[in-house]
């Protein structure tokens, strides 16, 4: 089997006195990063934690997070991160799903699962920390086939599932990404994404393997991320489109300065008014198309084609490739089908989803149930996303997720949940409901059990009840006739309840 050293150690050995990471005022060299993961990793073979476990980590964006992560590296564990905005029943779901020895959180959030899940698999960083440490055997080759990371994303059917993400699959992301974007000796990428989400888990992932200064940021705060663009020399930056919106309005009439070279922008198309804002600001916007399964982009569209080729993800990434296809036959050139990609950064497939892994990949190339066509020149356009999905701020949102909670509600006999376009987030839910035969449904009443039973983007911006959903002669639901049931501006709707 196909190895590769232990990307920290390597790079720590390499480049020991470069900077690693910058947070707030601290920063760190690749070798002190090295050394406290080590520390780290010590402290976690106290716990019991042994090669190939799994351990779940529900940690904000800092340098502790960083050293974490790369010390369950050293040790061998699979890390299992979970999105910060999850509720404590999706959160437990995925923690005993993956069969997490613990779960590490940071000091304040442990007790949202209080009385949810056992309270021996949980460990406060702080407690993590003061843990004395016994001797490690320190992992000094990864296998390129064997799972690194696993990252939980809800199927179109509702039912999360955890996406194995191999040590190879982040090599060849960041190599494939360097071949794209190119590769320059003073590059820092600022992270203002989640290290829960596989953008900020990349970035941080290149960072090491490139050897490159990266920038971190709890959160995304416009005010914050555009004074870094500024004044810290950053070269590259992630975002989705409603970062990009803020940054804009913070840039004004100003332009970035000229070592600034990249803004990658993934989590759904690029609104054309955007692009055309960008250009006139002489910002180099790179488009991307991705997803979990392929660790990050696959396909990007480089700022010389952002408006020849509006509305288009660009073309697969070097090591990368891509078809259209439609009942196993490949298609010509605009004609619509399925988005199927293959790669090294491609997904082997899902944890405990043997099922799920033979339909969505065949002969090593994933069904992404995206739709898109190719143009003459090779571009890819996405028509639709994964069918009915909503992306919203970067955010995924499956309707049938939605749905399954609302119908869970007593008060709810049926529901529809489709996305509107929204100026901030790109997108946002919508929920339409057919009521029981009690008629006692409480609109308050049920935002405050969404609230309680789905993260925050997930909750419907509007309740819409209604007689009957629109569905076709297989009593399938129609979710796209689902706008038509939204009320005029007279507040009249033909099929209101």
């Amino acid at each position: 089997m196909t190895t590769l050293p232990n990307f920290l150690m390597k790079r720590a050995a390499l480049t020991p006195d470069r900077i690693a990471l910058e947070m707030d005022d601290r920063k760190v060299t690749f070798r002190e990063l090295f050394r406290k993961s080590t520390k780290l990793s010590e402290k976690i073979k106290e716990l019991g934690v042994e090669k190939g476990d799994r351990v779940s980590i529900f940690m904000s964006n800092s340098i502790e997070l960083v050293e974490l992560l790369f010390a369950l590296k050293n040790c061998g564990a699979i890390t299992v991160l979970h999105n910060l905005r999850l509720t404590a029943q999706e959160l437990s779901f995925q923690v005993l799903d993956a069969d997490s020895r613990y779960i590490i959180m940071e000091d304040g959030k442990e007790s949202i699962l209080s009385g949810v899940l056992d309270q021996k698999k949980i460990i406060t960083f702080d407690r993590l920390a003061s843990i004395k440490g016994s001797k490690f055997e320190l992992v000094q080759e990864f296998e390129v086939d064997t799972t690194d990371t696993i990252m939980y994303t809800s199927g179109t059917t509702g039912s999360p599932k955890g996406v194995n993400q191999t040590y190879g699959n982040h090599f060849w992301s960041a190599t494939g990404s360097a071949l794209n974007l190119g590769l320059h000796e003073n590059d820092c990428w600022l992270l203002a994404v989640p290290m829960f989400h596989i953008s900020g888990l990349s970035i941080l992932m290149r960072g090491v393997v490139y050897g490159m200064r990266v920038i971190i940021h709890k959160r995304f705060d416009a005010e914050a991320v555009h004074h870094d663009l500024m004044e810290q020399k950053v070269t590259i930056i992630s975002v989705v489109s409603a970062m990009l919106s803020g940054l804009l309005e913070k840039l004004d009439s100003a332009t970035y300065p000229p070592t600034f070279r990249c803004m990658l922008v993934g989590g759904g198309l690029v609104p054309k008014s955007m692009l055309r804002d960008c250009q006139e600001k002489a910002i180099p916007v790179y488009q991307t198309y991705g997803m979990t399964e392929t660790c990050s982009q696959i396909v990007t569209l480089s700022p010389d084609f952002a408006l020849s080729k509006l509305g288009s993800a660009g073309k697969p990434l070097f090591p990368c490739q891509l078809r259209i296809v439609r009942a196993g036959e490949e298609l010509a050139c605009g004609e619509t089908g399925e988005i199927v990609v293959k790669g090294p950064n491609v997904t082997p497939g899902y944890y405990n989803r043997e099922e799920a892994t033979l339909s969505s990949i065949q002969d090593g190339w994933l069904y992404t149930g995206d739709l898109g066509y190719l143009d003459e020149e090779g571009f890819l356009f996405v028509v639709d996303r994964r069918s009915d999905l909503i992306i919203s701020g970067g955010e995924n949102v499956y309707p049938a997720e939605v749905e399954a909670v609302l119908v869970s509600h007593p008060a709810i006999k049926e529901a529809g949940v489709t996305g509107v376009y929204d100026d901030r987030w790109g997108q946002v839910p919508l929920a339409f409901i057919v009521e029981n035969k009690a008629g006692n449904f409480d609109k308050k009443e049920v935002l405050t059990y969404l609230k309680e039973n789905l993260a925050s983007y997930k909750v419907p911006k509007e309740l819409y009840l209604v007689r009957e959903l629109p569905r076709n002669a297989s009593s399938k639901l129609m979710r796209r006739e689902l706008l038509k049931m939204v009320p005029d501006e007279k507040g009249e709707n033909p099929y209101e309840a």
